[in-house]
């Protein structure tokens, strides 16, 4: 094969070098002033041709040949198989283009051609739709039910509910599963595998599915179900309680961490731990009551005439045919047992023992019958089922709701004018409040993920939330986990052999530090912090050799998450740096000269990491853009040249659904998060712009999408639209549209999954306000419509770097103003300006301000003397 190729400069290079991965190159100036000797070529900066020519002997290898272009100024990449004189590699950025040989434009002329299609960027599209919106995004995304998560929250005893194939389980029957967390509740009378209940509402399915679900005021964790079937109406209500005894904040005893910990999937535990838990397990899993699933369903009669209503009650383990098997049914009690002393539901009708396992029930125009289940987490004995039948599901349900309404009351309030997302916030916090296991008062407690045990990395934005909404007593618990059980050598690591957790780790202990500045919670818990840095710096020393200069020197190996790519990943180093940046920030007053020290390693792991990012990026291939133009790339790792998912070097790297997941989810966007690369960098641009075009729809990340930090990007970027596109068809798509759980993945992989929905209520306090360096940003991605005439914006008490903030924003335009007030009440830890911005729904400017300077540019006030309280006006002409 011999392929002829030209470069065109607008501005030739001072001096460079051409390679290839195959074959052998040679290079000629053939315009502009400039020479070449053997692979090395030299201009005078004036507009240039360099001609390429390219020999291989394998035609297979002409597919993956690299072209590396290395100069001084703009190093970079391609595929030869790319080069075309139709579609040239122009990449404006660089001033540069690649075409054939025969193709005698210049740069100017490439480029003129190029942009006469008046082509845009599909981020460059974005910005000019309209903004995102959740019934334009529900519209065009899919939509994934799923089983709700019930419990108390600190007991890993929990129950899934759902009815009958709504969501996302492929089962006939409304049904009951009792979980210990992340494993289903085995029993003996079914073989030691899992029991699931199962019950039936009306008279089966049909056509049409007819069931709507909501949580109780939309947020709290008592599920309500509406089932319609023809004439009849079964309205539902589902929670879980105690057995005998009140549920209140004094009678919450939870489950020991290391427990719950171990019924976590892929949980790692040391020899040590494993002992403890063995030790302490009896007494955990065999308490005095157990907790219940208390249900009541009202069938009504909608219709004119008399209407039958049907329940099938309760049956273990019944599937298509009835499972007469395992279990018996006590019609004179309405007990479900298993043996006399083995009861596992308690059935009612109308308020008395059920008498048959199948029921009609003919019922007037108007008229109702209820029909009441309660059903153990484990079976209990007879003594305990009468006492269990004699609860009020009325008080019972009263109880339920005024304990987590008591939680959200300590809590900071987040009022919006879409009562979809303030739903979601308040729900979402009591999601991760449910799953966050560990004893009561106080005690170290795991905050897990789905059915898996905690992560450094996935359980980092629950930890963050909860301290954001005024919870750091619990952050600072679900923290402690990740100290107790750090190894000796100070490696933290509790999940599948993850080696990013130590870093990430880190990074959220500084993270709860910037919100409480606790000087005497960093020395009690300094000596981890320190076993922490060594086993870091220990790591990085090993990879301190010359040969891999340019190539992850210094840099951290290691697996980073589900796939066995034990690589220098440009993620698994971005949470070294920024743990251990925060860690020098931790111990800037208490020790201070070995917080220099730390800083010190920190910066130099960041020159490391960045010398190897930018060796990579010139060393993989440009990709092309919407608009004509092409961007230089960047791999998820050191050692590899360009996104894997081009497949320029072979490999099987498809995993989880998705060609793109390692590119784009453990990526080196990442670093932009991490601080690593700023978020204005032509780095960063670049690998926003490629990220989006091939790894994301609707601007979402494929697969498990909230592995993707680029809506942060947009968000320091300043570009609102894109990240509301990201922010809608996110949790659009991926988060239940009734009861507001998410999945993991977009293929019905692990319910209740806290990391995606630890991310999205992230993304929605970075949208209310954000932290950027000395200066607190508020409300810098809010949808216009949230300021449209009579709209109001209220924070009270959420948590920042400067202390408790408080603010009301609202929209008063049938008066011609819009308003701020913002409260500081830390004295000590105010921030040296506050952004505010306060978009107009039309995008109309103010004609007068009070309170401070506005930017039309951004639609922004700054405040520079910030005191404890502010107010601001913005007049707008009639």
């Amino acid at each position: 094969m011999d392929a002829k190729i030209a470069v065109e400069w607008k501005k030739g290079p001072s001096r460079g070098t051409v390679s290839t991965t195959f074959g052998t190159i040679s290079a000629t100036i053939e315009r502009g002033s400039g020479m070449t000797d053997g692979l090395r070529f030299s201009t005078d900066g004036s507009p240039a041709r360099l001609e390429l020519n390219v020999q291989a002997e394998d035609p297979k290898e002409s597919q993956a040949i690299l072209i590396k272009i290395d100069a001084q100024e703009h190093p970079f990449s391609f595929y030869l198989r790319d080069v075309n004189s139709v579609y040239p590699i122009y990449i404006p950025a660089y001033g540069v283009a690649v075409t054939q040989v025969d193709d005698d434009r210049n740069y100017e002329q490439i480029e003129r051609d190029i942009k006469a299609k008046n082509l845009i960027t599909e981020l460059q599209r974005i910005e000019e739709e309209p903004e995102e919106n959740y019934d334009n995004a529900a519209g065009h995304t899919r939509e994934l039910a799923s089983q709700t998560w019930l419990g108390l929250s600190r007991d890993i005893r929990i129950f899934g509910v759902g009815f009958r194939g709504v969501g996302g389980e492929e089962r006939l029957w409304d049904w009951v599963q009792p979980r210990f967390h992340g494993h289903e509740v085995t029993l003996p009378e079914n073989e030691d595998k899992a029991v699931c209940y199962r019950y039936m509402l009306g008279r089966g399915i049909g056509c049409v599915e007819g069931v709507t679900r909501r949580l109780e005021e939309g947020s709290l964790p008592i599920l309500h179900a509406s089932i319609s079937d023809n004439d009849i109406v079964y309205d539902t209500v589902s929670f879980v309680s105690y057995e005998s005894s009140q549920l209140n904040v004094e009678t919450l005893r939870g489950t020991h961490y290391l427990v719950a910990d171990g019924f976590g999937h892929f949980n790692m535990l040391t020899e040590d731990q494993t002992a403890r838990r063995e030790r302490i397990l009896p007494q955990e899993m065999n308490r005095e009551e157990e907790t219940v699933l208390y249900f009541r369903a009202v069938a009504t009669n909608r219709g004119e005439v008399p209407r039958y209503a049907w329940f099938k009650n309760v049956i273990p383990n019944a599937f298509v045919l009835n499972n007469d098997q395992q279990y018996a049914f006590d019609g004179e009690s309405g007990f479900v047992q298993f043996s006399k002393d083995r009861v596992c539901c308690v059935s009612k009708l109308n308020g008395k023992p059920l008498q048959m396992e199948e029921t009609a029930v003919l019922i007037s125009p108007g008229a109702s019958v209820t029909f009441e289940f309660y059903l153990p987490h484990r079976p209990i004995s007879r003594e305990r089922a009468e006492g269990l039948s004699r609860q009020s599901f009325e008080e019972r349900h009263k109880e339920c709701r005024a304990f987590w309404l008591a939680k959200l009351s300590r809590a900071a309030s987040i009022k919006l004018p879409e009562p979809r997302i303030e739903e979601m916030v308040k729900a979402g916090l009591l999601h991760l409040d449910l799953v966050t296991y560990g004893l009561e008062p106080g005690e170290t407690v795991v905050p897990t993920i789905g059915v898996y045990t905690a992560i450094g990395s996935e359980s980092s934005p629950i930890i963050q939330f909860m301290a954001s909404m005024g919870w750091s007593d619990l952050s600072e618990r679900a923290l402690q986990f990740f100290l107790d059980k750090q190894h000796e050598d100070g490696l933290m690591q509790n999940y599948s052999g993850y080696m990013l957790e130590t870093g990430a780790a880190l990074w959220s202990l500084g993270e709860h530090y910037r919100y409480t500045r606790d000087e005497e919670w960093v020395h009690r818990i300094k000596g981890h912090l320190l076993k922490a840095f060594d086993y870091l710096a220990n790591w990085r020393s090993r990879n301190k050799k010359e040969e891999l200069r340019g190539k992850g020197y210094g840099m951290l190996e290691g697996k980073t998450a589900d796939p066995e790519d034990p690589f220098r990943s440009f993620m698994l180093n971005g949470y070294a740096y920024m743990g251990l940046s925060r860690l020098a920030e931790m111990l800037a007053i208490g020790d201070p000269e070995r917080s220099a020290r730390i800083e010190a390693e920190a910066q130099a792991l960041k020159a490391d990491i960045r010398e190897a990012l930018f060796a990579a990026m010139a060393s993989s291939p440009v990709v092309p853009l919407a608009d004509g133009s092409w961007v230089p790339t960047a791999p998820p790792w050191a050692e590899h040249r360009g996104p894997l998912s081009v497949n320029g070097e072979g490999g099987k790297w498809l995993t989880h659904g998705s060609a793109v997941a390692r590119d784009s989810l453990l990526g080196p966007l990442y670093l932009v998060f991490q601080e690593v690369v700023q978020p204005d960098e032509g780095a960063a641009e670049f690998m926003l712009n490629y990220h989006h075009e091939l790894m994301c729809t609707r601007n979402v990340a494929l697969s498990q999408p909230y592995y993707s930090i680029h809506p942060w990007v947009h968000l320091k970027r300043g570009e609102v639209k894109p990240f509301l596109k990201a922010y809608y068809n996110g949790f659009a798509g991926l988060a239940d549209r009734e009861t507001y759980t998410f999945w993991e993945h977009f293929w019905h992989a692990s319910p209740h999954k806290t990391h995606e929905e630890g991310w999205f209520l992230m993304q929605t306090r970075w949208m209310l306000y954000m932290e950027d360096g000395d200066t607190l940003r508020l409300l810098p991605g809010i949808p216009r419509r949230w300021l449209e005439d009579g709209q109001s914006i209220e924070l009270e008490g959420v948590a920042t770097y400067f202390g408790p903030l408080t603010l009301r924003a609202e929209s008063r335009l049938s008066e011609g103003t819009i308003r701020a007030r913002i409260v500081c009440c830390d004295t000590d830890k105010r921030p040296s300006r506050i952004v505010i911005r306060l978009p107009h729904p039309q995008g109309l400017h103010p004609t007068r301000t009070a309170g401070g300077t506005y930017d039309p540019a951004t639609e922004t006030v700054t405040l520079d003397a910030i005191g404890e309280e502010a107010e601001i006006v913005l007049h707008y002409d009639a």
